[in-house]
């Protein structure tokens, strides 16, 4: 009975319709759009990798192989199951363009193809010819087409000539789209494109250089993918073959679309806590405003359970319309904007209307809606029939009843506990979640202890009342300086947080690196090309230092003769192939901390010296076997001794180091780094070009600035889920404004009567403004950096420092919006005359 009596008492109150409810809706449906946005983003680009994941690949199916072609076993496989083979070749190497009197050279990214590709998809050229007549070239010269940026790097023209290695080329267009580009995931150079066949005298393929083949497979429409998959890994298994098809055509652009997805929506439920604040508070003010209707009901017989129930009701109708404001913005959002993104995207997407990602954003939303407002609608109980006078609401006890507190805490472990499933990352969701309900905690404290030294500053103030007046009202705990705190502050804390976590990797990955960074990584230096390699860096004084080492690649696929995967599980050492060297004693810049090296002249069975923190993490212990396949053969060896290898250097640093003879005939090249002054790089990698036109120089520089402005667009786009945080709590702090805009008319009006000019009252109301601002910015600017601290030295595993720049930047933008609304809602409480309020008041 009482729940229908409640429904009907809602359906009446209701009929009021949505006034001072705006903020509480705008709150709940700017949250649930930005997450459910995101996710329809998302699932735009999974459907676009999934449907078209034959043309990123370039084929039904790939075998890849790591410095090594396929053999004839292999091809023959292929040939039986697929109807037709494109063969790819992919690798580093030094354009080099000598249209001037001074060669200009750069890095690219060389994929080298049959005739046959692409097997699926078009490459667009300009001038639009079909490829296989722009590999054709002219004037007795292979052709070649380069990435526009490329062309622009070596100031070349359709029609100019360029080498790679040995073999010159002739540029016949630029690449504008490469169909099966994404699938190759981050280089460190643009696109070239050639023929495998053209680079027989290139010396680019010799033995022991660095370079990938793959297959990739055309399959009749009867194939089954995954039985294919099987037949192929156990067929081949213990060769190094890696198997991808269609059904993930670009696995790493996938996993980083998840995941940058899933970061970006913990983001957004950290808008969607900002705005639980101008929920909670709306719906605060609101039943304050019903203190009289509820005592009147209570006087009419009504139980606490009715009264309970008629505003939950209310609260739930409101909840849900905003929840489904913000569906339908996050849905249409993303197909009203998608030629915009297409545009902006190197990968396919399909936008549509997605039900999963927008059920997310509503299960967010109501379960945010449900925590911010069980807590106000619990203390409607504390309402009496003898309150009618009374405010009984500024009066209640702080914490509500027993019960209310169980739901509101089941409620909190759902919302995490369903943040975790669908992030996939309990981990990551755990510390959002902790960081937040840490942040809010900080935040109220911080909001009392402002209210309180409000208080203490009022007496010694007196001699400055603007001053003092401010310091009374944020003492006044009816006046909402804890929302300001709490709303500005929880979106500026977030705000920080991705300022201080962005600068760190910056800092981490350029900051340092000058002083300690070699100049040039130089690869495929052959062994017989070392000597005069040597020599022409030891007698620059230009140089400071040089380390080289012998350089194979090779996949770690069994521990103890157990699958590595089973044993280690996903440990980053085993995604794909790791460098692999041998030396006769340990490097110099590293230091054995367990086991012993072998001796110079040891000839016995393979041992293996392996990095102490990675056998660490992977359960390695001294004594254990491990199988590494390097081209194509598996060579097992005994894991004999850890040592410790600082990768942070960008120096050399192996993962594995075996001795010299269980690598004895194995082809391979050698790897240097050169520690130089700026000045004499150019002129070194010139000499060396000149004299070893097949070695390749990655200047550290530009590959750190490639990575730079990778990391860029990432901070870039979690500044923008940040900045919808921001906007959530501006919202909740017009919301505070305008609900105090009434008492600051009342308060303007005693001012006046008093003999207070315009001047000092309007003093008055920047200085509060400001000191909350300050204050909101201040705490910001805290939680920020332990966010920052946390997620720098717990996630990323780096060192962390303070970004001043932006933590400054945190405070002043907390004083300015503060102070701007304050001031744009304390111009009409100034306009009044204070007969009309004072008589109104009575």
């Amino acid at each position: 009975m009482s729940l229908r009596l409640a429904g009907r008492l809602a359906r009446r109150e209701l009929r009021g319709g949505l006034r001072g409810f705006r903020v509480f809706l705008a709150c709940l449906a700017l949250g649930v759009a930005a997450i459910a946005t995101v996710g329809s983003v998302r699932q735009a680009i999974q459907t676009g990798l999934a449907q078209e994941g034959a043309a990123l690949l370039g084929g039904d199916a790939q075998l890849e192989f790591t410095y090594r072609f396929a053999t004839e076993t292999e091809r023959n496989w292929m040939g039986q199951v697929a109807s037709a083979v494109s063969e790819v070749v992919d690798f580093r190497s030094m354009a080099v363009a000598r249209q001037g009197e001074t060669p200009e050279r750069a890095l690219t990214q060389v994929k080298a193809v049959d005739v046959a590709y692409p097997l699926v998809g078009t490459p667009v050229l300009d001038p639009d010819i079909p490829l296989p007549s722009a590999l054709d070239g002219a004037d007795d010269l292979p052709g070649a087409v380069m990435d526009p940026s490329l062309i622009d790097r070596l100031d070349l023209s359709v029609g100019d000539r360029f080498s790679l290695g040995t073999q010159e080329f002739l540029l016949t267009a630029a690449l504008i789209h490469e169909p099966d580009g994404a699938a190759d995931g981050f280089g460190l150079g643009p696109r070239t494109l050639v023929r495998t066949q053209d680079l027989q005298a290139s010396g680019l393929l010799a033995p022991g250089t660095l370079y990938s083949t793959k297959y990739r497979l055309d399959l009749p429409l009867s194939a089954d993918l995954a039985e294919l998959a099987l037949q192929a890994n156990t067929t081949f298994d213990g060769t190094g073959m890696r198997w991808t098809d269609a059904r993930n055509g670009a696995p790493g652009i996938a996993e980083f679309v998840s995941r940058l997805s899933a970061f970006l929506v913990l983001v957004g439920l950290s808008g969607l806590a900002v705005g639980g604040i101008g929920v909670s508070a709306a719906v605060s003010a609101f039943l304050a405003q019903k203190t009289e209707t509820i005592a009147t009901l209570r006087t009419l017989g009504a139980d606490r359970a009715t009264i309970f129930q008629t505003y939950l009701i209310q609260i739930g109708i409101l909840s849900g319309i905003g929840v489904l404001l913000g569906i339908a913005l996050g849905g249409l959002l993303p197909l009203a904007l998608a030629p915009l993104i297409e545009a902006q995207l190197p990968i396919p997407a399909v936008f549509s209307l997605y039900p999963e990602p927008l059920a997310e954003a509503a299960l967010y939303g109501v379960l945010t809606a449900f925590l911010f407002t069980l807590w106000p609608l619990a203390r409607t109980e504390e309402v009496r029939a003898a309150t009618l006078f009374r405010d009984a609401l500024s009066s209640a006890r702080a914490l509500p009843r027993l019960r209310y507190i169980v739901a509101t805490g089941v409620g909190l472990a759902l919302l995490i506990a369903s943040a975790a499933w669908f992030s996939g990352s309990a981990r990551l969701t755990l510390w959002t979640g902790g960081g937040l309900v840490g942040a809010l905690i900080l935040l109220l404290v911080a909001a009392m202890a402002i209210r309180r030294l409000a208080r203490f500053g009022a007496r010694p103030a007196r001699g400055h009342p603007a001053l003092r007046w401010a310091f009374s009202a944020i003492s006044d705990p009816r006046e909402g300086a804890s929302s300001v705190v709490l709303s500005l502050g929880l979106g500026l804390s977030v705000l920080a947080a991705v300022g201080q976590i962005d600068g760190t990797l910056r800092n981490a990955i350029s900051g340092n690196l000058p002083d300690v960074a070699p100049s040039y990584f130089f690869v495929d230096i052959q062994k017989d090309q070392m000597p005069g390699f040597s020599e022409r860096l030891e007698t620059d004084p230009a140089v400071t230092r040089v380390e080289s080492a012998p350089m194979l690649r090779g996949i770690l696929t069994q521990i103890n003769g157990q699958p590595a995967r089973d044993v280690a599980g996903d440990h980053w050492v085993l995604d794909g192939d790791r460098g692999v060297t041998y030396s006769t004693a340990p490097p110099q810049n590293t230091r054995v901390t367990a086991g012993e090296w072998w001796a110079d002249d040891y000839s016995g069975t393979p041992q293996v010296s392996f990095a102490a923190e990675e056998a660490q993490e992977m359960g390695l212990k001294l004594g254990d076997t491990l199988t590494v396949n390097i081209l194509g053969r598996d060579i097992t060896a005994e894991l004999t001794s850890l040592r410790e290898v600082d990768f942070s250097t960008a120096g050399i640093g192996f993962i594995m180091s075996m001795n010299p003879s269980a690598l004895a005939g194995a082809p391979h090249s050698f790897i240097a780094t050169v520690y130089a002054e700026e000045p004499a790089e150019a002129a070194i990698q010139r000499d060396l070009a000149e004299q070893f036109p097949n070695i390749t120089a990655i200047r550290v520089r530009d590959a750190i600035d490639r990575i730079s402005g990778l990391l860029a667009g990432l901070a870039a786009a979690t500044s923008y889920g940040a900045g919808v945080s921001l906007l959530t709590g501006f919202l909740v702090l017009i919301g505070a404004a305008a609900a105090g805009e009434p008492a600051r008319r009342h308060e303007a009006a005693i001012l006046k009567t008093l003999g207070a000019d315009r001047g000092r009252i309007l003093l008055s109301f920047a200085l509060r403004a400001a000191l909350l601002g300050a204050a909101a910015g201040a705490v910001a600017l805290l939680t920020g950096i332990l966010g920052g601290w946390a997620v720098a030295t717990y996630i990323f595993d780096t060192n962390f420092s303070i970004i001043w720049g932006s933590a400054l930047g945190i405070i002043v933008a907390g004083l300015l919006v503060t102070l701007g609304a304050g001031l744009f809602f304390a111009l009409r409480p100034l306009a009044v005359r204070p007969a009309r309020i004072l008589r109104a008041s009575d």
